[in-house]
């Protein structure tokens, strides 16, 4: 039986993660968050261990069970856009600085690390599909604060891959590529500058906003169900024969590539479909706004980010099964219930 340590346990992957691993496998989760709203579906199991908390003030709680568990994913992280440019430096504080040493006590107490990386760690990189192992990362100018969040991911993957190529660190790197889903963000909530895109979108119906489209939605995206992200997960936990060790995946949909304009359109109809919605989103339309009137000067996007999944597929045996327009109408209905 694994004992399996979440940090950000109540975050999107972490909760959805926490209940896949108590309704597929026989393992132990230990986990602490500064609340537990998404947990519902878990905290009656005895077989989750919660504890709420901050990994930034609790670290003698985080140590101890560092110690005690066979598997450590730290899931902390601010993974916002428009927090990358409003506040950058608590991006570097909390993504990087207080991750750190938890990955180093990972080492110490040599322990397996299991590490979000991102997609954006691919920054402007020119291929067509992005390879784990080829595809060169590219960031923007300094000036361009938005790229600070993929800065800091890649250096930590580069310390990550540095402990496990010059010391005894047993790890996995996974980059998710737009997973969406239920309990992604909350949409009652929305701080300044919006969440990401499917849930702010799905927020601007409930109350009875247009939906923005930064720079027009051209950008296309490879959007992921949660589901799929999951099954990748449990996979790259369960090691089968070390084959995780060491590797970096991406974990993403190729298939599901699609404009952010396709995306409004889809979730504007699901809604339109929606008996207790339809007036509602009938009225809602869809209208162009600058990305510096959105995000700020420090913004800037990319058009394309494909993933490759060869890797996971031939090494963890992984693909994704869900269409674009199935995680759609998955996602809406949840929030819209």
């Amino acid at each position: 039986m694994k004992k399996i340590l979440i940090l950000g346990i109540n975050g999107f992957i972490g909760n959805q993660l926490t209940k896949k691993i108590l309704t597929d496998t026989d393992w132990e989760v230990y986990g602490m968050d500064l609340y537990s709203n998404k947990l519902e579906h878990s905290l009656n199991n005895p077989r989750l261990h919660f504890t709420a908390g901050n990994i930034t003030t609790n670290k003698e709680w985080i140590t101890q069970h560092i110690k005690e568990c066979d598997v450590i994913l730290p899931l902390v992280a601010i993974a916002t856009p428009a927090t990358y440019v409003t506040d950058p430096l608590h991006v570097f504080e909390l993504d990087f600085e207080a991750n750190l040493p938890i990955v180093r006590q990972c080492v110490e107490f040599k322990k397996r690390l299991v590490f979000p990386s991102t997609s954006e760690v691919y920054g402007m990189s020119p291929d067509k599909e992005f390879d784990e192992e080829t595809s060169p990362l590219m960031q923007g100018p300094i000036c361009k604060e938005r790229w600070i969040y993929s800065s800091l991911k890649q250096l930590m993957d580069r310390v990550i891959y540095a402990y496990g190529n010059h010391g005894d660190l047993k790890f996995t790197l996974f980059r998710p590529f737009n997973w969406i889903g239920p309990t992604q963000d909350d949409i009652h909530n929305i701080p300044p500058g919006g969440v990401r895109v499917v849930t702010q979108f799905i927020s601007n119906i409930f109350y009875d906003k247009d939906l923005q489209l930064v720079d027009g939605g051209q950008q296309k995206r490879c959007f992921t169900f949660i589901d799929d992200g999951m099954d990748a997960m449990i996979k790259i936990i369960e090691n089968k024969n070390d084959c995780a060790d060491g590797k970096i995946f991406n974990i993403g949909n190729p298939n599901n590539n699609a404009s952010i304009k396709e995306i409004a359109d889809k979730i504007l109809e699901i809604a339109k479909n929606n008996p207790k919605y339809k007036e509602k989103a009938e009225k809602i339309k869809i209208i162009d706004t600058p990305s510096q009137t959105y995000y700020g000067n420090g913004y800037q996007d990319i058009s394309l980010r494909v993933p490759s999944i060869k890797r996971a597929n031939d090494i963890l045996g992984w693909e994704p099964t869900t269409t674009v327009d199935e995680a759609l109408k998955k996602t809406v209905e949840y929030y819209l219930k």
